[in-house]
């Protein structure tokens, strides 16, 4: 490919020059990167467009209340009377009540509901925005009394994430500190040589801080989730180690034979070709993502397709520069063979040793693998989405503890009700309500200045339950008529997964379709297409099955929880884009082996024994790199490491080890078709 060559040669030629480029990109957007967490934002699991946003408007127009009000839960530990214990409550209340930005507070000692026995809850209201909150949040923290008589936990929506934002940002560190060591190990296990090692380490590290640098610029006009922090450096360092990998493995290959610039030319032409071809399917399954019309979704997606960006740019020209200047130093391996021999290698590897078996027995292969593949899809049957709240933090945490025990003692339908906004007269409306056999209270209130009503549901299940869900898809089809709109927590929920559920389809018809594309373009076989297509979602179905078996069932230690709702949408637009980049590195080389020599058996084989090690490796990397994230302290970045190094191990391993060359040696020539 003519870019691929012009990149080479200007690699090759200015390779000081490319070197100078990035240090000074990486000192620009470096200095950048460690304020990254500080334009973070919330989860960003919300639709912007529903009634649930637009009820917030309203009500942060007409009333002095915010979207997620930070909660007090009160506890009187030493059995005070009614009247000491509502002292206790009043003086905290007074210590906060004049910290800035304090909009209202809903005390207990007004609305009797919010008092049960031994507990009682406030509701602190602040007009700053949810990303703003931390110094709030701290704040409040430090004024509220210390009295050995009573206990006060704050937790709320808004606390809740700042605690996320900090654990995700702890977690971030150690998986820095212990996934780019191991990756480092690694690959100098695997290759032997220090630079080998070191030169996709470096381009990886690179190509991510800069990145989180570009996303800190980014995030200062747009909206970015939370998620961003954990998602972005694991697919960074996933890919571009992964891509600089590919590049580098293949120049020793081609070391072996010629001068280290005419290596790197045609290591490019073949690696780079491949690096090209795989980012490309990654771009458009990120790219898809944006048709769910949620702040996580889009701001996960663009912010994995620039640091995806940057990774291939920096394999694509800080690779070659490096091996310019240092390529020397790399020993090829010796057991290598020159392109187009009729034999082995003198010195039999264990991935030749694989590639026979396979060859031998490509039909016991295929159904031992799909045997496997189909009973972990088994638990996929099982798995249970659920939008994360205050659960998905460690057990021991302040907000976390404080949730429990409010859903505890007060329903969590009281702290987070139906409301409705309506125009005119709706007496009728609310003594209906009021009949529901499902709802628990009623309240209504006109909103001051402009005629309309608020009406405050109670309903008898909580707002995250199947049941609540029901009941508003009713309200809606009895009420369609009506001038109004639906807010509260329950029809957040409720429109986050309808939101996900009607884009999935188009998401998934964008993914397939841009990939086909892409795969055809690149192999001319409409037959590996489509097959690598199949395996993808089949490698991707099986992790998604012990996912499910893991985090649901809690496995090797793990507190069960169910799937939060954005993970497996992330696990499969990276991971798939993960799954084409070592099908199209193995399939690449076996299409060069198969047109140098015509002998379909022997590319197959000798395909899978030169790429096998390439490919375990740089699963090994990601699966260091992402394992770590398997161990954070938030759920969902939890399930997003162990569903992604799932799927790596698996494609990796069972996929394109075995199961894809016993599939193309029964296929035999009928792989290439039409090109044939």
């Amino acid at each position: 490919m003519l870019l691929l060559r012009m990149l080479a040669a200007v690699s090759i030629r200015k390779a000081k020059a490319v070197v100078l480029v990035w240090i000074v990109f990486l000192f620009v957007f470096g200095l950048l990167a460690p304020r990254l967490p500080s334009v973070l934002q919330d989860h960003g699991l919300r639709s912007t467009e529903g009634s649930y946003a637009q009820v917030q408007r309203i009500l942060s127009q007409s009333l002095p209340v915010s979207e997620h009000p930070v909660l007090l839960l009160f506890e009187n530990r030493q059995g005070l009377g009614r009247a000491e214990f509502h002292r206790a409550i009043e003086a905290a209340l007074t210590a906060v009540r004049d910290i800035d930005g304090v909009l209202s507070i809903v005390s207990p000692l007004a609305s009797p509901g919010m008092e049960n026995g031994h507990f009682a809850y406030a509701q602190l209201h602040f007009g700053q925005e949810a990303s703003r909150m931390e110094p709030v949040i701290r704040e409040v923290k430090r004024r509220l009394p210390v009295d050995a008589s009573i206990s006060v936990q704050v937790t709320g929506k808004s606390v809740v994430q700042q605690d996320v934002n900090a654990i995700s940002h702890r977690d971030l560190k150690r998986a820095e500190w212990i996934g780019l060591p191991v990756a480092f190990l690694l690959l100098w296990m695997a290759f032997g040589s220090l630079w080998s090692a070191l030169i996709p380490v470096l381009v990886g590290w690179i190509a991510v801080i800069g990145s989180m640098g570009i996303l800190y610029a980014m995030g200062n006009w747009m909206e970015l989730s939370v998620f961003v922090l954990s998602v972005i450096p694991m697919v960074g360092l996933a890919l571009c180690l992964d891509f600089a990998l590919m590049l580098v493995s293949r120049f020793r290959e081609e070391l072996y034979y010629s001068p280290v610039e005419q290596a790197i030319m045609a290591s490019m032409r073949a690696a780079g070709r491949a690096v090209l071809f795989s980012a490309g399917s990654v771009f458009l399954c990120l790219a898809a993502m944006l048709l769910i019309r949620m702040p996580m979704f889009q701001s996960i997606a663009v912010g994995a397709m620039t640091v995806l960006a940057v990774s291939v740019l920096a394999s694509l020209t800080l690779v070659p520069a490096l091996l310019t200047l240092v390529g020397h130093r790399l020993q090829p391996s010796s057991g290598l063979i020159r392109l187009g021999s009729s034999s082995f290698s003198k010195r039999l590897s264990a991935w030749h040793s694989i590639a026979k078996i396979v060859g031998r027995r490509p039909v016991l292969i295929c159904v031992l693998t799909s045997l496997f593949l189909l009973g972990c899809l088994t638990s996929l049957l099982q798995m249970k989405l659920a939008i994360p709240d205050a659960v998905s933090l460690p057990a021991g945490v302040e907000s976390r503890e404080a949730a429990v025990r409010l859903d505890g003692h007060f329903s969590p339908a009281v702290t987070s009700p139906v409301i409705i906004v309506a125009e005119g007269d709706q007496l009728d409306l609310v003594q209906s309500l009021r009949l529901d056999p499902e709802v628990a209270d009623v309240g209504l209130r006109p909103l001051p200045g402009d005629g309309r009503m608020l009406i405050t549901v109670v309903l008898r299940s909580g707002p995250a339950s199947p049941e609540a869900r029901a009941w508003i898809e009713r309200l809606e089809r009895q009420t369609e008529s009506r001038p109004m709109l639906i807010g509260g927590e329950a029809m957040n929920q409720k429109e986050v997964f309808d939101a996900l559920y009607q884009k999935l389809p188009q998401v998934l018809f964008a993914i397939v379709v841009s990939n086909f594309l892409i795969l055809f373009v690149a192999f001319r076989s409409l037959l590996l297409a489509v097959k690598t297509l199949l395996m993808n979602f089949l490698s991707i179905g099986a992790a998604f099955g012990l996912l499910a078996w893991i985090a649901q069932e809690g496995h090797f230690g793990l507190e069960p929880t169910p799937v939060a709702l954005m993970i497996p949408v992330f696990i499969f637009g990276l991971a798939f884009g993960i799954s084409m980049d070592y099908g199209v590195f193995l399939i690449a080389r076996i299409r060069e082996l198969y047109r140098a020599t015509g002998d379909h058996d022997y590319a197959v084989q000798e395909g899978l024994a030169l790429t096998g090690r390439v490919i375990t490796s740089a699963a090994a990397i990601m699966i260091a790199v992402t394992v770590p994230f398997a161990f954070g302290g938030v759920s969902g970045v939890r399930q997003l490491g162990i569903g992604i190094a799932a799927a790596i191990l698996i494609d990796a391993t069972v996929v394109r080890l075995l199961l894809v060359p016993s599939l193309m040696k029964l296929l035999g020539r009928w792989n290439w078709w039409p090109s044939k």
